[in-house]
């Protein structure tokens, strides 16, 4: 009997102590995932002060054209909420009207039919988001900007700007670029976003691309 209260208590121990670490791992896991929720959030607050943003931007939709030819010629769409990635909103698109090599209409061709399915009551494309970032410089808001207007819808609208090492550098808009070096947090975010947009679209243009030879 003695043996049997010892062999118990040993095994409540052992039991009590794998509860107490199992306790801890979620506290700790629960720590990180708010400590991840806070630099997000506080990476959107950063955004939408650094542009003068009329709210915190918790939809953000980015757009890249990757192409090789006029064969291969696509267009994607990422779309972020609350600083993550939402892969049920990401969207392709094959360029159809756009004759040569034209980065600056094809982008506004993608923007135009992403819109425009919006308009159709197509709710897949619903709703529409707090903030456009293109895949590209002035030049490129500035075209989309044209479709925007013409659509009669405002979105803020602009572009992500990469140095010669393909490294995120700035926010462009239509007349000027916002450095962002500085905000780790913000810098951060807007690198995940231009790589995620481009490893999107590239993937797709590489997939249509094998498909026709």
């Amino acid at each position: 009997t003695f043996e049997m209260e010892n062999r118990t208590l040993r095994e409540y121990k052992g039991n009590y102590t794998r509860y107490l670490e199992l306790k801890a791992e979620a506290r700790e896991a629960q720590q990180r995932v708010y400590d991840r929720t806070v630099k997000e959030i506080n990476a959107l607050e950063d955004l939408a002060k650094l542009l003068g943003l009329p709210k915190i931007p918790t939809v953000i939709e980015s757009y890249d054209i990757s192409n090789l030819g006029e064969d291969s010629r696509v267009g994607g769409m990422i779309v972020y909420r609350n600083g993550r990635p939402y892969k049920a909103g990401y969207r392709k698109f094959t360029i159809k009207n756009v004759i040569g090599q034209n980065d600056y209409a094809c982008m506004q061709e993608v923007l135009q039919r992403r819109i425009q399915r919006y308009l159709d009551g197509d709710e897949s494309f619903a709703p529409l988001p707090d903030l456009i970032l293109l895949d590209g410089g002035k030049g490129h808001v500035h075209a989309v900007q044209q479709v925007l207007d013409s659509m009669n819808v405002s979105i803020p609208l602009y572009g992500l700007v990469k140095d010669d090492k393909h490294r995120t550098r700035a926010i462009a808009a239509q007349g000027e670029e916002i450095q962002i070096n500085a905000n780790r947090k913000l810098f951060s975010l807007m690198t995940n976003i231009q790589d995620e947009v481009h490893r999107f679209s590239l993937s797709f243009q590489q997939q249509t691309h094998k498909k026709k030879t």
